[in-house]
């Protein structure tokens, strides 16, 4: 690769990179036109938190479909039951009296508990099915989406049997309904802590993904699976963790959006799959950077337009993809 090359390479990142923050920029002001300040304020704080908690979905999408190029439709049910892990827990602490009265930090204590819960079971969910399923249907599109689609069914079956088919109120620490005013703008708690899991699950990926040498033999391993065994990497193993880790953020991502949502049910994956997908779609197949900025996009634009025109909330993020498609066939920040 000459060095004139490699010079039109990083010009055409530059540009890609620069068109991915201007479109999330210009959807982040432009509600500016209709929606006075402080309600935009307020509008903004709550889409940035739900984005951060689209983006805990998502970017374990983004490993298991952007990076290992695997159709996991199961990610849904691996999100619902890190959900009613998740929500175990603080119903057991709920149970000893302890969260009705618990201030913000001993909340925080709590969540963290619960979302290691939740992790640690979709990480056993996410290694049991990159074993038993998807190991056999490597390369296989199709099959990996029949397959997928079994493996949710059932788990949305043991999560009936196990704790019913009614919807569960999840028990919120009293820390986290408490709010503080900056700017005229009454902004929860909750919604803070949610942005800062968002921004320090993105950080911890970029990490791994850039800085570490897993995550260079991930990448490799991705564009050419047997030059990375002949080097003496186990890369079926290091295939199952990041399977486990992508599972594990899915059942996190479901935690905290039954805390944000108060309630669980065992068919709440469904929905937050749509979005998932949407953001990895946006974003750009396999990019981290992609779903953050997808995440915040979504978040944003579904709160805007819910105010504004309610019955195009959902709507006017499959607007979004379609307009981003047209323009950028791979996403903001895929690879071209």
């Amino acid at each position: 690769m000459t060095m004139q090359t490699i010079a039109l390479n990083t010009d055409k990142n530059r540009v890609k990179t620069g068109f991915g923050w201007a479109i999330g920029i210009g959807l982040f002001l432009l509600p500016l036109i209709w929606i006075d300040l402080v309600t935009y304020l307020t509008l903004t704080v709550a889409g940035i938190s739900l984005g951060m908690l689209i983006f805990l979905i998502a970017s374990g999408l983004t490993l298991i479909f952007g990076l290992m190029v695997v159709l996991n439709l199961a990610h849904s049910a691996f999100f619902a039951f890190g959900a009613y892990a998740g929500y175990t827990v603080l119903n057991l602490f709920n149970s000893l009296g302890w969260i009705e009265t618990a201030s913000l930090s001993a909340g925080i204590l709590y969540l963290m508990l619960a979302l290691c819960t939740a992790g640690g079971v979709g990480a056993l969910l996410g290694v049991a099915t990159e074993k038993l399923v998807i190991k056999k249907v490597y390369g296989d599109h199709l099959m990996q989406l029949l397959v997928t689609v079994g493996v949710a069914f059932v788990i949305v079956e043991i999560l009936k049997i196990i704790w019913g088919v009614n919807d569960e109120v999840v028990p919120v620490p009293m820390g986290f309904q408490d709010s503080f005013i900056i700017y005229g703008v009454f902004v929860e708690y909750f919604r803070v802590i949610a942005i800062i899991i968002g921004v320090g699950v993105f950080a911890a990926l970029q990490f791994l993904l850039k800085k570490t040498k897993i995550g260079i033999i991930v990448r490799a391993g991705v564009e050419n699976r047997e030059i990375v065994k002949t080097t003496g990497y186990n890369i079926s193993l290091i295939f199952t963790s990041i399977f486990a880790l992508g599972a594990a953020l899915a059942s996190i991502g479901g935690t905290m959006m039954a805390i944000f949502n108060q309630a669980v049910d065992p068919g709440m994956g469904d929905q937050f799959l749509i979005f998932a997908l949407i953001v990895v779609i946006i974003g750009g197949m396999g990019s981290v950077t992609g779903s953050f900025v997808g995440a915040i996009i979504v978040g944003l634009s579904f709160n805007y337009v819910a105010f504004l025109v309610p019955k195009m909330a959902l709507g006017v993020n499959f607007m979004i993809m379609a307009v981003i498609l047209l323009i950028r066939p791979k996403g903001l920040f895929g690879k071209d």
